[in-house]
């Protein structure tokens, strides 16, 4: 592979306009089972039944001169009482989870039709022109910039920024050879190395506009040309497209 120091890459003065601003920010969360907490009550009120019958049976049938010593099942219905009472929290945790879920399918609907920071390798090639953006968590003594196909071929190659912080990148779609390549998705992968030949931790992201919301999965996703992408990774999501 031919490395190329920016023959190929037209200067972008701010396709990421997120950068040095404040954009908002939004997170999902891990939600429970809403099934769980009613089948254990279901079969703690059948157990507890079923006990309660067995001890009024003893209690009717003790030996009187010899009766049955009231400390253990005293500690049973303490326990059963502890049990009741953790389920009775865990529907509550589970009703507070689809409170989440909600807010977050609605927060996920306001983001259609406009552009969005996420975090992710993965640009589409349109009209002769990709974009990415990079961050560089320290300064790096080598930074190598290489596209790779839908078919994880490194198709491109070229040296980056070394300095710390954010940095923007636009391919402009040919490959070391100098021939333009078919339209699609591309990745972006960025290696970088400080001068004792450390790895610079480097994340990298994509500013795509948020064309539809699937709400199949236990979290929402946002859909862009590039593909699905986790709520999660939505970092930003811009005022104007």
């Amino acid at each position: 592979m031919v490395t190329q120091t920016n023959p190929n890459v037209t200067p972008q003065t701010n396709p990421y306009s997120y950068l040095n601003t404040g954009s908002g920010t939004t997170s999902t969360g891990t939600l429970g089972s809403s099934t769980t907490a009613g089948d254990s009550r279901t079969q703690l009120a059948s157990n507890y039944n079923t006990f309660l019958t067995l001890l009024t049976s003893q209690l009717q049938n003790q030996d009187p001169l010899s009766p049955m010593d009231s400390t253990a099942f005293t500690q049973q219905l303490v326990q059963f009482s502890q049990v009741e009472q953790q389920i009775k929290t865990n529907e509550e945790l589970t009703g507070l989870a689809d409170q989440y879920k909600a807010a977050s399918a609605g927060s996920a609907l306001s983001y259609l039709g406009r552009d969005a920071i996420i975090q992710s390798n993965t640009a589409m090639l349109a009209n002769n022109q990709a974009n990415w953006a990079y961050n560089l968590s320290g300064s790096a003594d080598d930074v190598t910039l290489t596209v790779r196909d839908a078919h994880n071929r490194d198709v491109f190659s070229t040296d980056g920024q070394k300095t710390a912080g954010d940095h923007l990148f636009t391919w402009d779609g040919k490959d070391s050879s100098g021939h333009a390549l078919a339209p699609g998705p591309y990745q972006l992968v960025v290696t970088a190395k400080n001068n004792n030949g450390d790895s610079v931790n480097v994340t990298t992201s994509i500013r795509e506009t948020i064309m539809g919301v699937d709400f199949s999965g236990t979290s929402p996703t946002v859909m862009t040309a590039s593909g699905s992408h986790d709520l999660g990774t939505v970092r930003s999501v811009l005022d104007g497209s």
